[in-house]
């Protein structure tokens, strides 16, 4: 076992693991002491989180388990292998989050968002995973969807060991392909049960990748996106914005059309693609997604009103 810690102080600006890891962005991570969403998030908290992280093709790492804290000022973390350039993927400490800031537009619900939770940053989850957690999350609580995703990986993961423990790793897609509508069913999954179905299907047998949207203009990603069986405009967003690097993607879940309606009424252009595009620009084009998150946390948390 590997053990280090990075210093929070080498970052540009700040950083909130917790925030940034139970803020309903990602559902990949767990909390050793079983907490996971159980409580307000609080800023700056302690706890262990962990996750089995598949090969990344930008780092060039094997399968890793990966444990990590925040404590004093740094990130502690413990893992199979060197976990530095893991997490500085995964959880984006290479933003410069200063300067995202800076450069969005000087909106009150931007601004009190981002002061009730400074030091969120987005994610860099693997595509397939998030993917699944995301078709997932459809009509769906946060701390359900997170609990059918570590559901699937108990039931279809392959098992891996670390320290006198044994955890699970994402099912690949050949696994929940093979699973059965009624295993899916079992854990909850309801009418989900065959997209995420299909969807592995398709991955599985080379038809489409969500990773192949990377390299496509925004909205050609989001149409690509879509192909997959159970994944609308939104969903697509959702796997662009906290996957593959699309900052400006702006997912209009409820939250975020509560917020056009309350703040920004003239945003509302009908359609999904005209809305999302309105508010894009209105939250500052390239970083929107940035915006959308912290707005998006901080409403659905009670962090700011709706005023």
């Amino acid at each position: 076992m590997e053990r280090g810690a990075i210093s929070l102080s080498d970052l540009a600006g700040p950083f909130d693991l917790q925030a940034t890891v139970e803020s309903g962005q990602t559902y990949l991570w767990d909390r050793a002491d079983g907490g996971m969403y159980d409580d307000d998030v609080a800023l700056g908290g302690s706890a262990w989180y962990e996750t089995v992280v598949p090969p990344l093709p930008a780092v060039g790492n094997d399968r890793a388990v990966v444990r990590v804290r925040q404590t004093d000022g740094r990130l502690e973390w413990e893992s199979s292998t060197d976990a530095v350039p893991i997490l500085t993927h995964l959880l984006r400490l290479d933003d410069d989050l200063d300067a995202v800031r800076a450069d969005l537009p000087d909106l009150l619900l931007v601004r009190r968002s981002f002061d009730a939770y400074p030091g969120m940053r987005l994610v860099r989850d693997p595509p397939f995973p998030t993917l699944v957690s995301f078709i997932c999350s459809a009509q769906m609580r946060v701390p359900r969807i997170h609990g059918m995703q570590v559901a699937l990986a108990r039931e279809f993961g392959d098992p891996v060991a670390f320290d006198g423990r044994t955890y699970h790793a994402f099912p690949t897609p050949g696994a929940l392909a093979d699973a059965t509508e009624a295993d899916l069913r079992d854990l909850s999954l309801g009418y989900r049960a065959p997209y995420v179905r299909r969807t592995a299907e398709m991955v599985a047998a080379g038809e489409a990748h969500p990773a192949e949207a990377r390299d496509l203009s925004y909205e050609a990603a989001r149409e690509y996106l879509t192909r997959f069986v159970g994944v609308g405009e939104k969903v697509a967003d959702c796997v662009l914005l906290f996957s593959l690097g699309f900052l400006e993607a702006v997912p209009l879940d409820t939250w975020i059309r509560t917020a056009i309606a309350d703040h920004f009424p003239d945003c509302d252009r009908g359609g999904y693609a005209e809305t999302s595009r309105a508010i894009r620009e209105r939250l500052g084009g390239r970083y929107a997604g940035y915006a959308q998150t912290y707005v998006f946390f901080a409403l659905r948390t009670g962090r700011v009103g709706g005023d």
